[in-house]
């Protein structure tokens, strides 16, 4: 049974930050917190993503750091999950939109890190609630989502059902330093918050898509001239990758029942191609 043991704030002035994860959203999110001053460590076990990752955070570090007047803090990149957390003030999980994978990583992490180490999940679509198997300190778990940062900085956090309260205003706080912008989701939501009106627009453009309707360049091109947006939402899905799309619209048709004709063309016509996007060079923009 999960224990209720009263959260305590972590000493964040000497202990790091660590990330599981160090692909696309892993980087970005190290960055940002890098960038402010915070000591990160990326835990990536695909050792071939180790120079990229630095080379993104490396490459960005300077112009963050600059726009919010701020000395970066230390980064790097390690393949031991243990070392990675055990001293940790905070563990973001940041690996691709899979409930069991989740499930585990929470779990070991959980066993991992000293008792008032912040858990939070990035998941975009998958309830905290949900990883909580293989758990005993719930009190300190949560989902703390992040979007696209340096370029979208919202920050959404949600409880497990058993976060401790006092967790919600310290890690706004912090997260406010770093340059993120956070929103608390006051009630649990397959989602959170914008994910889920984001995920009706995306569906509908892959069945536009799937039709035949049009090509994916109109649909951007329309869509940036009706919401006056900088990005379309075919670029949008190139970017993140996807193959994340597709596990985050699996979620979906499981949880909220929508339309699975989206998810299952974009597996046939892209996933299983090889075609995930910017990660492949080719996607839903070509």
């Amino acid at each position: 049974m999960a224990t209720t043991t009263p959260w305590t704030k972590p000493d964040t002035t000497y202990r790091p930050i660590a990330i599981i994860g160090a692909g696309v959203m892993g980087r970005r999110i190290g960055m940002m917190w890098v960038a402010a001053g915070f000591d990160v460590i990326l835990c990536e076990k695909q050792t071939s993503d180790h120079d990229s990752a630095l080379e993104y955070i490396n490459t960005n570090l300077g112009t963050q750091a600059a726009k919010m007047g701020t000395k970066p803090g230390t980064v790097r990149v390690i393949t031991s999950m243990k070392e990675a957390v055990e001293k940790a003030w905070m563990v973001v999980e940041a690996v691709p939109e899979i409930l069991e994978m989740k499930i585990d990583i929470i779990g070991q992490v959980d066993q991992l890190t000293l008792p008032d180490c912040i858990i939070a999940t990035n998941s975009s679509s998958l309830r905290s609630s949900q990883m909580l198997v293989n758990t005993k300190r719930n009190y300190r778990i949560l989902n703390g989502h992040y979007y696209m940062p340096p370029d979208q900085l919202y920050f959404e956090l949600m409880s497990c059902g058993y976060t401790d309260p006092d967790i919600f205003p310290f890690l706004m706080e912090k997260a406010t330093v770093a340059g993120f912008k956070p929103v608390h989701a006051q009630k649990e939501s397959t989602g959170l918050i914008f994910n889920r009106i984001w995920a009706g627009i995306k569906r509908e453009c892959l069945l536009v898509l799937a039709d035949g309707v049009t090509d994916g360049a109109t649909i951007d091109e329309m869509f940036k001239s009706w919401f006056q947006a900088s990005k379309g939402p075919c670029l949008m899905m190139d970017t993140v990758g996807l193959d994340t799309v597709y596990n985050i619209e699996n979620v979906y048709v499981k949880e909220l029942h929508t339309d699975p004709r989206a998810k299952d063309w974009l597996k046939t016509a892209y996933v299983d191609q090889g075609n995930l996007g910017a990660k492949s060079g080719k996607g839903l923009l070509g």
